[in-house]
């Protein structure tokens, strides 16, 4: 297993050891003492999965507020995305600014963001299928977002005009929106 820290220190990329032979592969997805070993530890206690039909699709910019933020650790299963994080803790060096991660499920990379970060993706093929942990439990109450084209994050979508849900076009903006 191999740790990358990111431009955001908090943010990190997660390789796996994949161990290949001619049946095709194998690996530990999720080791909770590997991770401890690295110094990353949460207790991850749901696992969801997104189905992404049509490339050009976007999911975000999606956190859940305090008390129920989330840490999540994300892996593709099929396809490749672009990851898109945003640092909305007030009191972080690296507030406002935003990280864009290729995840490729041929190279079984995972990405871990924890609390205070909106997160949304961008499906660069058909069919994406995206697997993640998160450290505390859905809740409607505490689910928000910010709206994907924020003038203010001027995070460079590969399309002007991608396939975005009705509730991720309703998000309020940036400067409107919550912070941590």
């Amino acid at each position: 297993m191999d740790i990358i820290n990111l431009q955001i220190p908090d943010i990190k990329i997660i390789n796996p050891d994949v161990l290949e032979d001619t049946r095709g592969s194998f690996q530990e997805s999720y080791n909770k003492n590997k991770l401890q070993n690295w110094g990353i530890n949460y207790d991850f206690v749901q696992d969801n999965y997104s189905i992404t039909l049509r490339k050009g699709t976007i999911r975000g910019l999606h956190f859940q507020t305090a008390p129920m933020a989330q840490t999540k650790l994300i892996k593709v299963m099929e396809g490749v995305i672009l990851d898109v994080v945003v640092d909305l803790r007030k009191s972080s060096p690296t507030f406002k600014q935003h990280l864009i991660v290729e995840l490729d499920s041929a190279k079984h990379q995972q990405i871990l963001i924890p609390k205070g970060f909106a997160h949304g993706f961008y499906s660069m093929t058909d069919n994406c299928k995206v697997f993640y942990k998160v450290d505390n439990f859905y809740s409607p109450a505490h689910n928000a977002g910010i709206i994907w084209n924020d003038k203010t994050l001027n995070i460079p979508w590969p399309s002007k005009t991608p396939l975005v849900s009705e509730q991720d076009q309703k998000w309020p903006n940036f400067e409107n929106g919550y912070t941590f």
